[in-house]
């Protein structure tokens, strides 16, 4: 499927399916997870189940699926030792993406995930702008059919920064962000948890951070690894304050380095009841972000209108 097909389909208020959680579907495979680079090696070291993820996706029905390349930002490879993979590991993601479109042979876009993983807030986001701009020049070169750019977990300079350097692509953008509750006035912000043990991080109202991000970008805003009972008054949130499209793609469990953990029993019909909120709230593209995998987006797959 082109992009132009997805564009088709949502300017028409048609839904589209993202696909799910690249790392724990691989974890769940037996592929191993580098303690630095998370799922990123894989597509070096294991090729073939990351392509059998791919395809499982698009089997259980995704309109889009995203490239291993979260893990893979300049930035990350750079710091860990991998300064000469660069190329070489985001190419063969991509390569591997296409191979698994193929040989389904079905119509489904590659969003190429261009992600702020490895930009710690120390660095200063002048020093990430060199990352964000090689990595979108490498998927975009590469034949990728639109760009997400993956922002979770990241404070709202970082990704208007990240915004801004994409402004120089050809291709469509969509870009994700995470979400947490503020306890104390159970108020959505921009922020995020991705361990049980480790505390919330806030950093601004989500409806002020949603009104600033949209004087730069006017792509599709998707709400993102972000908890599944938080993610639905995000969207609604996010409706409030952006006219353009909105999504939704939530976690399940939580991060302890290198593996995903799970701590949930949410069936995959569970995931279609709170997909179906979400599409009440204002959302148009539903999937999965980290321990939401193949089962779970098969039983959304059913939302396609």
């Amino acid at each position: 499927m082109s992009y132009n097909e997805v564009k088709e389909k949502l300017d028409k208020g048609k839904i589209i399916i993202l696909d799910g959680g690249m790392g724990a579907e691989l974890e769940k495979s037996g592929a191993k997870m580098h303690k630095d680079l998370w799922c990123g090696k894989c597509s070096v070291d294991t090729p073939d189940l990351v392509q059998k993820v791919h395809e499982d996706y698009i089997l259980a029905g995704a309109d889009v699926i995203t490239t291993n390349t979260y893990g893979t930002t300049p930035i990350s490879l750079k710091q860990y030792g991998f300064g000469n993979c660069v190329l070489e590991y985001n190419q063969k993601s991509v390569e591997i993406a296409k191979k698994a479109v193929e040989n389904i042979n079905k119509d489904v876009a590659i969003a190429g995930s261009v992600s702020t993983f490895g930009s710690f807030y120390r660095l200063g986001t002048k020093a990430m702008i060199p990352g964000f701009i090689e990595h979108l020049k490498i998927l975009s070169e590469e034949g990728v059919d639109l760009i997400i750019l993956e922002a979770m977990s990241s404070q709202a300079d970082i990704v208007e920064t990240i915004i801004e350097c994409s402004q120089k692509t050809n291709l469509p953008v969509w870009l994700s962000i995470s979400c947490v509750m503020n306890a104390k006035n159970d108020k959505v912000m921009l922020g995020y948890s991705d361990s049980i043990d480790t505390d919330t991080h806030i950093y601004e109202s989500l409806d002020v951070a949603i009104k600033n991000f949209s004087k730069l970008h006017k792509g599709p805003i998707l709400i993102a690894h972000s908890d599944i009972n938080v993610t639905g008054e995000a969207v609604i949130t996010a409706k409030k304050n952006f006219q353009g499209i909105l999504g939704a793609y939530p976690n399940r469990g939580y991060f302890e380095k290198p593996n995903w953990k799970f701590i949930d029993n949410i069936t995959p019909n569970d995931y279609l009841e709170y997909a179906k909120s979400w599409l009440k709230n204002g959302a148009q593209i539903v999937g999965g972000c980290c321990g939401v995998g193949v089962e779970e987006i098969k039983a959304i797959s059913v939302l396609k209108n």
